[in-house]
Order: structure tokens, then sequence, then C-alpha cells
């Protein structure tokens, strides 16, 4: 049977744009989350506002839903397995989340999967073997915030006083030659969709460009499918999940993160694909077969609005100057407040059938031009 209301714990962006999906797929939201100012609850059927890792909340969210899925991963796993227990269907399941949302647990789990990953160690009582590395809190890290490359034994003391009381892990500081990322999905029955695998370019640790797809040997591009669908079938895993790789400068392939989750990499399907990410997490929990996922458009890019200023506006006049470009898609999160690195938008640029990367790349740097008030 066809789930028709589809609980959500966060009201973020994320829950935000799958919205639209929702109203094309006949399905109504109900949202879990803390503030009435949050993105997603212009888009709610019924919004519970309460933290949301508040077990008692979640368990009104069950009365109202069908199945319950998850926009961001700072859940109490603890506290939501009795409603679990009880019959509520969550997607991903418990189980699915259980060894990916503390970092090095994951790097264990999927090292168990024989997945290759950067070298990893725990820094509550170890001796850091080499330098720089990089220094990660184990949980509730998300656009750079928690992560730490860090060059000398001072700086890594120093680093660790000031995060004195959170579980840390270090990793190897890969020299990687880029970053990428794929959108992958699989269905309570077993089918997997894996999205094309773009190049994601990074700012202060913050994704800045997504540019799709990515230009990588066809050899690349059948080794990160294949990573996909191992870890996919090992977890047994029903939902919509961000992989994050590392691409090193002799051409390995290396996992840095996995999100359960839709991902900031996995915006431009909106405009580009023929199904997008928040679509397929809702033909996913609900039970629909999984569509396509091919793109529509020979390239795109895709780029981030960051907040650079601490203020309360919402840039209408730099938003209705951007979406004047041709083959120019603005998404608006609805944030009241700007502050630096803050995700507030994005923009998807599509390419016409003579469109090269180098020229979307030059309308995405006039993008960045205009909204960050050089022109």
């Amino acid at each position: 049977m066809v789930r028709q209301r589809v609980g959500i714990i966060g009201g973020g962006q994320l829950a935000q744009m799958m919205g639209q999906s929702a109203e094309d797929l006949g399905i109504d939201l109900v949202i879990q989350t803390p503030s009435p100012d949050d993105p997603a609850v212009a888009v709610a059927k019924q919004v519970i506002f309460a933290p949301i890792t508040d077990a008692l909340a979640t368990a009104q969210l069950a009365q109202l839903s069908d199945v319950i899925t998850f926009e961001n991963e700072f859940v109490d796993l603890e506290a939501l397995k009795p409603l679990a227990e009880q019959g509520v269907i969550f997607y991903p399941t418990l189980a699915n989340l259980a060894p990916l949302l503390d970092k090095y647990e994951q790097r264990q789990y999927l090292a168990s999967l024989n997945l290759p990953v950067p070298a990893y160690f725990s820094l509550e009582n170890a001796i850091a073997p080499a330098f720089p590395l990089v220094v990660k809190v184990r949980r509730h890290g998300y656009d750079g915030q928690g992560t730490f490359v860090v060059d000398s034994p001072a700086e890594l003391a120093n680093r660790r006083q000031q995060l004195q009381g959170l579980s840390l892990m270090g990793e190897e500081f890969i020299a990687y030659d880029k970053e990428l990322a794929v959108m992958v999905a699989r269905s309570p029955g077993g089918e997997i969709a894996i999205y094309p695998v773009v190049e994601t370019q990074q700012q202060n640790q913050v994704c800045r460009r997504v540019i799709i797809p990515a230009a990588i040997p066809g050899k690349i591009q059948r080794q990160i499918e294949a990573i996909a669908r191992h870890f996919l079938e090992q977890l047994q895993a029903v939902g919509v999940f961000g992989i994050e790789f590392f691409l090193t400068k002799d051409g390995k392939v290396l996992i840095n993160e996995i999100a359960p989750r839709t991902h900031n990499s996995g915006h431009y399907t909106l405009d580009a694909c023929l199904t997008s990410q928040f679509a397929m997490q809702l033909r996913v929990v609900t039970g629909l077969p999984l569509t396509a996922v091919n793109l529509k458009t020979p390239k795109a890019v895709m780029v981030n609005l960051l907040g650079y200023e601490y203020a309360t506006q919402d840039y209408a006049e730099k938003r209705e100057k951007i979406a004047a470009l041709p083959l120019t898609y603005v998404h608006w999160y609805g944030k009241g407040e700007s502050r630096p690195g803050r995700k507030l938008g994005h923009i998807t640029v599509l390419a016409d059938s003579q469109g090269t990367e180098t020229t979307l790349l030059a309308k995405a740097q006039l993008i960045e031009d205009i909204w960050y008030g050089v022109s």
C-alpha cells in the first residue's frame, strides 16, 4: 500500500525542498521542527514544534504519519528504538543509521565492508601518527563545522583543549585531485538508483559549487558506482544517501563521508534530472517505484548562495538579477538571518546544447560576483 502521509524529523531547507515533490505525488508532509521560522514549516500540512531529539514529539509525529524519514542526522537513536519496536516505520531504518551517525564508527563500518577510506584513528588517547592531519568531531558536524586541519603537535593540543568534552577522531590528510560526490537511493524491495557523479568545489570546508557531471574517466565512474551499490546492498539501506569521495592525485578513490539523507551535492537534481533527490526520497519511503535519474541537460553547475555577513534581509534585488540570467534557476530557503558561511539558497545553471564546462563556470563566477557584491 502506498503511504500518503510522510513525517519528517527536521524542518530545514532539505525538508522544504520536498514540498513541491510531495504536492506532485499527492503526499502530505508532517514536520517535527523547533521553530515556526524553519524553512519547511511553509510547505507542511501539519507541524509539531519540538526539538528534533524529542522522542515524545516523534511519537505524536508517528500518530499523524504512515512513515517517518529524516532531514538530518542529529537524532537520538536510543530514544527512537521504543517507537520502532511498537511498529513505527522509519526510513532509513534505525539499523541503517546506527553505523553512520558517528564518523569514527562510520569509518569502522566502511572498512569492515572492505570499502576504501582514508587512514583513521581515535583521538581519545591515541598519539597522532603524522602531520598534517584532519581532526573531526565524531557527531553533529556539518558544512565544515567540527572539521579542522592541524599541522603540528602544538596545534593538535590546542584544538583538543578547545574541543574538550567532545569525542574526536583523526584522519590522514588527503592531497586530493578532486572531490566527488554521488547521490544514491535504495527502495525497501532492493531497487537501486544511482545519480551522475559530480565534482564538488569547497571553500573553507563548505561546498561552494557542484559541477555536473564530473569530468572523470569512465573507470572512476564505474568504480564509484560499484562502491555505492556494495554499500547500499550490504547495509540493506532504505532511503536516499549522499556519498562524498576523494579522488587522489594517483587515481585512487576514497570515501570521505556518507550522509543518510538528501544532500547539498544533489540539489542540482531539482532542475537537471528527470527525478530530483527529494522526489526520490518520497518515492522510496512511500513504496513508489524508483524512476529515472538521467540528466535532462548535457551539463550543469550548482552554486550555493552562502551568507557573507551578519544581516536580516532577503537579498531580493540580487536574486532578481541572478534569476534574469538565461537557463538559471534560483532556489531561496527563506531563512530570516544571514551569517557568514550559512547556506541561504542555491542556483542551478543548465547548459544549452552548445554549452561547455568553461562557459558554465564563467556564468557561475558571474553569479558569485553578483551575490558577493563584486558587480
